[in-house]
C-alpha cells in the first residue's frame, strides 16, 4: 500500500472520529430531545460514514476489490438514521403538545419565536 493511500485512510478515520465525538458530545450536552436529534443524525452519521469510507479505501488499496459490506452498511445507516429521527420527533410532538399553542413547550424565554412582539401588533404574515 502506498503512503498516499495510508495518509488518505488515516485522514478519513480522524475526520470520522472528530465528527463522532462532536455528535456524541452534542447528544449528552444539548438540553431537550428536539435539540438532541441533530447530534446523532448528522454528526455521528458522518463520523461512522468516514470510518466506513476509510475501510472501503483500505480494502480497495490492499486487495484491489471494492468491499460491498461497507457500502451496504453505509446505505443502511444513511437510510435509517433520518427515518428514526423523524419518528422520534413526531412521537415527541404528539406527546408534549400544548393544546393552547399547538406546539411543544420550550425552555426559552420567548418560546418558539426569536423575540416577543408587543401585544396587539400583527406581523405581515398574520394580516394575509
Amino acid at each position: 500500500m502506498s503512503p498516499m493511500h495510508e495518509f488518505f485512510i488515516s485522514l478519513l478515520i480522524v475526520v470520522g472520529a472528530v465528527f463522532a465525538l462532536i455528535g456524541s458530545f452534542g447528544l449528552v450536552k444539548l438540553p431537550d430531545l428536539m435539540s438532541r436529534l441533530h447530534a446523532p443524525t448528522k454528526a455521528t452519521t458522518l463520523g461512522v460514514g468516514g470510518a466506513l469510507v476509510a475501510s472501503m479505501i483500505y480494502f480497495l488499496a490492499l486487495e484491489g476489490t471494492i468491499s460491498i459490506h461497507e457500502l451496504l452498511i453505509s446505505l443502511f445507516l444513511f437510510l435509517t438514521a433520518p427515518i428514526t429521527a423523524n419518528f422520534l420527533g413526531k412521537a415527541y410532538l404528539h406527546h408534549y403538545v400544548d393544546p393552547k399553542t399547538g406546539l411543544p413547550p420550550t425552555r426559552r424565554k420567548y418560546g418558539w419565536s426569536t423575540f416577543d412582539a408587543p401585544p396587539g401588533e400583527e406581523s405581515d404574515a398574520d394580516q394575509t
